[in-house]
């Protein structure tokens, strides 16, 4: 790098000098220095933010060579040999920069000749040329226009009339090829996508310089004294667009920064979850592209065509998206469409992988995007670290909501099997323990009304008879008792009331046995065992917290239908104030709703107190 500095120093100052010598003002001195070392600054700059790309050095030729005609304005013999030899090289280098940016290569066999035969007609049409000038005979075939300059050391022989010939058909020559340039460029403009051809913008204000070099020739070489005094003036605009294609590359490379401050917005952006398919378009705005795709590979599994067999998880790509149509292994955009990356050597398309290396598997996921992008391997490092964030997230996310689905399940299936077991307890406690005691206590009135008719024994005394009836009524009295206690203890399992008639006669005998006057309007109909239940136990919960700390006068109970939710209603006109996270009778009555895919919500009354609704759905 130090020695490209350095080279366009010296090369810059030996032109100016020469150029000053030759009769040319300051003014043009400073101009002609400014389009040299800008095209040798941008090249420079290019060389150290882009080593891997041959645009930097080209660039930089093209700077070293602009001085190289202007040594014709010296007084040695072979430097002015050399300026007039090599007066046009830096038109080849220009082709050549051209056609190889933005790769900084030349890709196409049709480019490498056109490049080829540019360096030929100046390394061999330049020499003949050399060879036949002398510029004491016809000073004015230079820019020049000195005819003191020289003498040329190549000088072989001097015919004006030949030179001009010559001179004539290496300029058409020149014309030909900037034409075929120009040709190669718009074939490339129409070919590429939208990232290349903004990418191509820098060359295409050099196409408006090339286009003007062609006029400038074609008048030259028609009506060479047509242009007169104006020829100067019309030299500056020239030259100013000649300045433009380096500050043009400058203004592409600040376009990569500011595309890299797109990419820490996408980051951004992918850290917050957009979805996998707002991160294509994202993607596609930061890049510039906007024909950049996202792949995600296939997990395995035939493709779910229009003969396929259903929804199958072998029919689903990445993440729950459903593959349209892909043969494995093979790749799914977000949208689950085939996406089929580039072949190798296919022109204009590039497959960068994003996917997750901690993984080890950098192929889970492509890029598949323009190819003048692949200049930029910091943008595309930068857009793939996005996407590894995005896929983390987007697949944590996943993992989260299947634990959730897993924890919600397993927590449904336990509060079912806990209901199905207070069935079969109060089932058991009817039929088993209860019946047995109503059994007990008929033989206890059985026996109690022989001792009151006196059957059984005669030699009893009259004192026996009498503590044998108390005690049979102490034990029916008890027995009674125990049946009540039992009764109570089967309904607070599971009420049977609730199995035979439903949810609306079982909140009605609730609201009669409460202390609380209680007023119940219940719609008829039967929902699901399981939400009849939560919806039961949500009014029991609601109507004890309202009697133990409420300080209430009067309750409503409300049990409707609205769409496909069962929605009840405890309101009282209590004190209020009621917290679920202040006590564990209402969390675990948000948990038991939450289990049968519920929701409990406890605010104040519309006319103060508290109101205890709990939606469950019913369809």
């Amino acid at each position: 790098m130090p020695t490209g500095v350095v080279a366009a120093l010296a090369t810059g100052c030996c032109g100016a000098w020469a150029y000053g010598r030759a009769g040319a003002s300051w003014t043009d001195v400073l101009r002609d220095l400014t389009v040299g070392w800008s095209y040798a600054a941008a090249g420079l700059v290019a060389w150290w933010r882009r080593p891997g790309n041959g645009t930097g050095p080209l660039m930089l030729a093209e700077g070293l060579t602009w001085f190289l005609g202007n040594l014709q304005g010296t007084a040695v013999p072979g430097l002015f040999a050399v300026g007039a030899w090599t007066e046009a090289l830096n038109l080849a280098v220009l082709a050549h920069l051209l056609l190889a940016y933005p790769e900084g290569r030349l890709t196409t066999v049709t480019d490498r000749r056109v490049v080829s035969a540019g360096y030929l007609l100046v390394g061999v049409g330049g020499l003949i040329r050399t060879l036949l000038y002398d510029p004491a005979a016809v000073g004015t075939a230079s820019y020049l226009n000195c005819r003191t300059c020289g003498p040329n050391a190549l000088l072989l022989h001097s015919d004006p009339g030949l030179f001009a010939a010559v001179d004539l058909g290496y300029r058409w020559l020149g014309v030909v090829l900037t034409l075929l340039c120009v040709t190669r460029l718009v074939s490339r403009w129409r070919g590429g996508g939208p990232a290349r051809r903004r990418a191509l913008i820098p060359a295409w204000i050099a196409v408006a310089v090339a286009v003007a070099f062609i006029g400038w020739e074609m008048l030259y070489v028609l009506a060479p004294g047509a242009l007169g005094p104006a020829a100067t003036a019309l030299a500056l605009p020239s030259d100013l667009s000649q300045i433009a294609v380096p500050f043009a590359f400058l203004a592409g490379l600040l376009r990569m920064r500011l595309r890299r401050a797109a990419i820490a917005d996408l980051v951004t952006e992918a850290a917050a979850g957009p979805g996998l398919r707002r991160l294509q378009e994202a993607l596609a705005r930061a890049l510039g592209d906007p024909s950049a795709q996202l792949g995600l590979r296939t997990e395995g599994g035939s493709a779910a065509g229009s003969g396929g067999s259903g929804d199958t998880d072998e029919t689903r790509g990445w993440d729950g998206i459903e593959v349209l149509d892909a043969v494995p292994p093979a790749y799914i955009d977000p949208y689950g469409r085939p996406l089929f990356p580039p072949a190798l050597g296919e022109t204009g398309r590039s497959v960068t992988p994003v996917g997750d290396t901690a993984d080890e598997d950098p192929h889970s996921a492509v890029l598949v995007h323009d190819s003048a992008l692949d200049d930029e391997p910091e943008l595309l490092a930068a857009a793939g670290a996005a996407v590894r964030l995005c896929l983390r997230a987007v697949r944590l996310r996943a993992e989260i909501r299947a634990r959730e689905e897993r924890t919600a399940e397993v927590r449904s299936r336990l509060l079912r099997a806990a209901d199905d077991q207070r069935r079969e307890l109060e089932r058991n406690l009817h039929d088993g323990a209860q019946t047995r005691l109503v059994l007990a206590l008929m033989t206890l009135r059985r026996a109690g009304s022989l001792l009151v008719r006196g059957d059984g024994r005669d030699d009893r005394t009259g004192e026996e008879d009498a503590a044998l009836r108390r005690a049979v009524v102490e034990a029916e009295k008890t027995l009674r008792q125990a049946l009540e206690d039992l009764r109570e203890l089967a309904q607070g399992i599971h009420p049977a009331l609730l199995t035979r008639e439903g949810i609306g006669p079982a909140v009605t005998a609730v609201a009669e046995r409460s202390p609380l006057p209680a007023e119940v309007t219940a719609e008829p109909g039967r929902y699901p065992p399981f939400i009849e239940s939560a919806a039961y136990f949500t009014v029991c919960e609601a109507l004890s917290n309202t009697v133990k700390h409420a300080r209430a006068e009067r309750v409503r109970i409300s049990v409707r239908r609205e769409g496909a939710l069962l929605v009840v209603e405890v309101t009282d006109d209590g004190t209020g104030g009621a917290d679920p996270a202040g006590g564990t009778g209402l969390s675990l009555l948000a948990d038991r709703l939450a289990a049968a895919g519920g929701v409990l919500r406890v605010c104040d009354g519309p006319e103060g107190g508290t109101r205890v609704r709990a939606e469950l759905p019913c369809a």
